[in-house]
């Protein structure tokens, strides 16, 4: 007899959604809420002085009894980056495939939380309970090993979430797509499917991961006087560890550059999912003892970051590599959309130092294309889709691939980030939006800036900014000395000599008509100040600065 689906499961995107990054979303059904990923985002470049962005997690701080658990589907930082900060507010367990929860584990020892977070390895085929959900782990292939799409079993019905998937028959680690399982679950019936959009535009299928093994070995058999510097992902260990397979068929050492290149690998290699025959990785430091033919450096940087290894080598800031004529470059990745420019940046001061530089062919995405996508749907049949993991356009990209396969538009949701999704297996609507949003870490400060200070470190960096020092007699309130006038980032001072000297006349001006009209009220006195100082500097200059008053007293 068939099971009957009973009340309403409610899914609350809390991330990820309009943008590439900071995947968080929440599934809750009565008393019980799973949490899918937490992830964070880059900043973007008006973003000024922001390390990294991380979802606004209210809605789970508001509801913290509900919350069951973390189930996370990969290991890359736009899934997992968040966690060591989301997880000081929302402390419940995380439940994680072996290398994702490697990774996580040397996140939370960076931020010294290893002991206060419940953790539990999950197999692929294995279910969990946390509250009214069963949650099942199936394996699928990313640019990443140990990837899980995850089955959600609710009393209202099965929702399935794929990750970050692709189709690859021939994945470099582990067995492929577990696509038996989606095709059983299908059978059974699935009330929403939540897929990965992000080559939704893109049509046919996604290259195997293997293509990109012999890509190498031709660029290795090509360049063989060369010495060779390859920049990837350093989560895509599959990518390394075809890197390392041509190196060690050609005789060079290995070498490792960019500190999260270096801790995934010490990670991958600790759980045997990178296999480096001994005596080949080498130091940075014993680099000299071998010709350049002799090496192979793999290294971060391939999206042109600015603080990666890579862009530092390319402009002569790296402390132990520098770049040499007759290196060959090899960028084994694709520019993440808005990174086109730095990319090209890194290339034209590559070829500058004489280095060659190739980024044809040594790449394949880890997500899914147009057929993949096709093919997830035709096998799964969910009642309702939920396009996932991408921009607006994205989304819509596989809101028409739905469609041609014969979905109307109300079974199938274009979801902003903090929408409610109600399905049930009456019907499905968007009933409701929680709080959302971005919140920025600076250093050690989380969420301590805000837009407001953003706007200042914008108005800062375009107009700089004039201190105005001036000290008022206690009783009198009479002009004792200055006013001085300090500038940072506004006008080169030893040629603005009389444009400063003018600025402190208006300012003399401004303290004589506030001492006429007995404004004696110091906060007054600044804005009048401001205001004086801010109109004539516009005029003359046509320049806003941040103008800041100094008052002090003098005692006297």
């Amino acid at each position: 007899m068939k099971k009957v689906n009973t009340g309403s499961v409610k899914i609350i995107p809390l991330g990820g959604l309009e943008q590439i990054g900071m995947n968080i979303t929440a599934i809750e059904y009565d008393d019980s809420i799973v949490v899918v990923d937490c992830g964070l985002s880059f900043p973007e470049e008006e973003m000024l002085g922001i390390d990294l962005v991380i979802p606004d997690v209210t809605y789970l701080k508001q509801n913290i009894d509900k919350v069951k658990g973390f189930v996370i589907t990969h290991g890359h930082e736009d899934h997992i980056g968040a966690i060591p900060y989301v997880l000081k507010d929302v402390n419940v367990p995380i439940y994680a495939t072996r290398l994702t929860m490697g990774l996580i584990e040397s996140k939370l020892k960076e931020h010294s939380m290893l002991r206060s977070v419940k953790r539990k390895v999950v197999k692929y085929g294995q279910s969990i309970t946390l509250g009214d959900f069963r949650v099942e782990f199936i394996r699928t292939n990313h640019s990443i090993a140990d990837a899980a799409a995850l089955a959600i079993f609710s009393p209202a019905g099965t929702i399935i979430h794929t990750g970050d998937f692709k189709v690859d028959y021939t994945p470099v680690y582990g067995d492929p797509i577990d696509l038996q399982r989606l095709g059983e679950l299908g059978k059974k019936g699935v009330l929403a499917l939540m897929c990965d959009s992000t080559n939704a535009l893109r049509p046919g299928f996604t290259m195997s991961e293997r293509t990109v093994g012999a890509t190498f070995d031709k660029i290795f058999n090509d360049n063989k006087n060369s010495r060779l510097i390859i920049a990837t992902f350093a989560s895509n260990v599959d990518r390394v560890q075809q890197i390392i397979n041509s190196a060690v068929a050609y005789g060079r050492k290995v070498c490792v550059e960019g500190r999260s290149m270096v801790n995934i690998i010490e990670v991958a290699e600790d759980l045997d999912y990178l296999k480096i025959p001994e005596g080949t990785l080498i130091d940075t430091e014993e680099m000299k003892n071998y010709t350049p033919e002799q090496i192979v450096l793999i290294t971060t940087g391939s999206q042109g970051e600015s603080m990666a290894a890579l862009s530092r080598m390319a402009a002569s800031l790296h402390r132990k590599v520098s770049i040499q004529p007759g290196d060959c470059v090899v960028f084994s990745s694709t520019p993440i959309p808005g990174n086109e420019k730095s990319v090209a940046k890194v290339i034209n001061e590559l070829g500058m130092k004489g280095a060659k530089v190739i980024f044809q062919d040594t790449h394949v995405s880890g997500h899914a294309c147009q057929e993949e996508i096709k093919l997830i749907y035709s096998l799964v049949k969910p009642k309702y889709a939920i396009p996932v993991h991408g921009e607006y356009r994205h989304l819509c990209a596989q809101r028409d691939i739905v469609m041609s396969l014969g979905y109307d538009k109300e079974h199938v949701f274009i979801a902003k980030s903090g929408d409610v999704i109600e399905l049930s297996e009456e019907s499905g609507a968007i009933v409701d939006k929680v709080q959302t949003g971005a919140v920025m870490v600076d250093g050690l400060g989380v969420g301590d800036v805000g837009n407001i200070v953003l706007r200042d470190r914008q108005n800062l960096a375009e107009n700089g900014i004039i201190i105005v020092v001036l000290t008022l007699e206690k009783y009198t309130g009479n002009l004792v000395a200055g006013p001085d006038i300090v500038t940072r980032g506004f006008v080169y001072v030893r040629e603005a000599e009389e444009l400063l000297d003018e600025a402190k006349g208006v300012v003399w001006d401004s303290v004589e008509g506030c001492l006429e009209k007995r404004i004696s009220d110091w906060s007054k006195i600044k804005n009048i100040i401001k205001d004086d100082l801010s109109e004539y500097l516009w005029k003359k200059m046509k320049r806003n600065p941040v103008i800041l008053p100094i008052i002090m007293e003098s005692q006297v």
